[in-house]
């Protein structure tokens, strides 16, 4: 009667849960990003880079079609299908999303099924002579008037048939095995947040080299014709020095400038190579079968909403994953204390067991037994406490790491904010600086042309003017690499709200939404 009652009792412990209770610490955020306040704020020239207005128009989905570039748009696609370091993080989650269930099945009893089947006996063989006479004919031998005989006795016992099924189950009085779920489920969102890490962060780096191959170009076309430009320079010094007119240490002179040009202009080659062997690989294609076509810079800035700082702790995955791990640890040290409580476990068999097939389904052929066990660790040198201080430690690092990762994002945002300003206004003064030498060939032409200057001289105007637009071209690549870096910084187009629940981590939903991404 007493075993009766032991189910009922321990279904209702099944309510208690120990551990503390999971409470996100708060880490207090500026009202503002410092960087994006008006130029009378942060000291910035008028004409500067400022962040996009309204402050709360947060980029959305696939933030790169913000630059309107198609071909890009085209290679951001694909690594979002093609990208193996992607995909690496994927299986990861799917990994932690599997161990969810393995979690799961601790609440559930263990039912087992062990059939045997036996059979045995014995033979006894007993020989006796007798004298008998009998009389007939055969086909196949002739009359036998007598003959000895032996006979043989057999005695045998039949086995027997068993199909127990036993059970096992152990009630979670205190709520380990929900812990468990808890932190495989918070596990899963971390990999899962870690998967939309890494995503923005192959996302950031195609854009990243896409524009860097660009403004290869662009250089690339300032060298060349900075290259002719030195070789129509050597030939006229050449031809100054055989009539007398420079000495023939310009020569030499002309030689250097020419070759360091050359030298320049194939490096730049080799650079670019370098960013589309990177791009062929972030899409999933071997370098080898890879290229990009030359094209120009003329990418603008577009305009790119900051937001507030509170905003960016829900725009982060990486903070997403740091806050998911702390929930994690909060878990593991519920499940630690479960072990300071007595575990109690139910076991049960049933079967059919009989001495012939025939009989093994009638009623007498059944079999139950029920049992219970508690148990309580008495001692255990301290080991129980010391594990405790293990996982209440890892909480508190996790908690740190928390915290550093949103300083992190701050500064990360403020840093890019105050670059794109900076480069910006490099940019304008630099755009003036190329004005003015475009204003510098103009003249030099005209005094060529009306034989006032030699025309070494406006050889030396436009050199002015070629490293005049190298400093724009890299300014200009300098100045969308950094666009990059901060949409990157702050989240591009993700939120906290596409990850997945902890209820929804088993459902087929998620995985396509995980895999496929905002």
């Amino acid at each position: 009667m007493k075993t009766v009652h032991v189910l009922p009792f321990a279904l209702l412990l099944t309510g208690c849960v120990v551990g503390p209770k999971y409470v996100a610490p708060t880490v207090p955020a500026p009202p503002a990003f410092k960087e994006s306040l008006p130029p009378a704020y942060n000291g910035a020239l008028p004409g500067a880079w400022q962040p996009a207005s309204p402050q709360d128009a947060a980029i959305k989905g696939k933030w790169w079609e913000i630059f309107n570039e198609p071909e890009l748009n085209a290679l951001e696609e694909q690594v979002n299908i093609d990208n193996q370091n992607i995909a690496q993080y994927f299986e990861n989650f799917m990994a932690a999303r599997a161990i969810v269930s393995e979690a799961r099945a601790g609440l559930f009893p263990t039912l087992t099924a062990n059939g045997t089947a036996s059979r045995g006996g014995a033979v006894i063989i007993n020989n006796s002579k007798s004298s008998t006479t009998t009389s007939g004919t055969s086909g196949n031998s002739g009359n036998s008037s007598g003959s000895s005989s032996s006979t043989t006795s057999v005695s045998t016992s039949s086995g027997g048939i068993s199909l127990p099924f036993d059970v096992s189950w152990e009630p979670d009085l205190w709520g380990r095995v929900r812990n468990t779920i808890r932190q495989a489920q918070y596990s899963a969102q971390v990999s899962a947040a870690d998967l939309e890490n890494e995503r923005l962060t192959e996302q950031a780096d195609l854009a990243e080299y896409f524009f860097e191959v660009r403004g290869e170009d662009a250089l690339q076309d300032v060298y060349n014709r900075i290259v002719r430009a030195e070789r129509t320079q050597l030939e006229i010094t050449h031809a100054l020095v055989e009539t007398g007119i420079d000495a023939p240490t310009a020569i030499p002179q002309a030689e250097i400038t020419l070759e360091e040009a050359e030298e320049a202009a194939a490096g730049i080659a080799g650079v670019r190579a370098t960013y589309e062997h990177a791009i062929a690989t972030l899409i999933g294609k071997p370098a080898s079968g890879f290229s990009l076509p030359v094209k120009a810079l003329a990418t603008p800035l577009p305009a790119i909403p900051v937001g507030v700082p509170s905003e960016l702790l829900q725009r982060r995955p990486d903070i997403a994953a740091a806050e998911r791990v702390m929930a994690a640890a909060n878990a593991t040290i519920g499940i630690e204390q479960a072990a300071y409580y007595p575990s109690l476990s139910l076991t049960g068999s049933a079967g059919i067991e009989q001495t012939g097939l025939k009989a093994l389904f009638t009623m007498p052929a059944l079999f139950w037994s029920v049992g219970a066990a508690a148990a309580q660790t008495l001692f255990d040198a301290g080991l129980r406490n010391a594990t405790m201080r293990q996982y209440e430690a890892t909480y508190n690092a996790d908690v740190a790491g928390y915290k550093q990762t949103i300083l992190t994002a701050f500064q990360q945002v403020e840093d890019y904010i105050a670059e794109l300003r900076v480069t910006s206004q490099q940019l304008n003064r630099q755009e003036a600086a190329l004005s003015s030498a475009q204003t510098y060939v103009k003249l030099e032409t005209g005094r060529y042309e009306t034989g006032l200057d030699p025309y070494p001289n406006l050889i030396t105007a436009q050199l002015t003017l070629l490293s005049s637009e190298e400093a724009r071209a890299t300014l200009r690549m300098n100045e969308l690499t950094e666009a990059v870096e901060l949409i990157q910084s702050l989240g591009g187009g993700w939120n906290v709200s596409q990850l997945p629940s902890p209820k929804s981590i088993r459902g087929s939903g998620v995985v396509q939404q995980v895999k496929d991404g905002p």
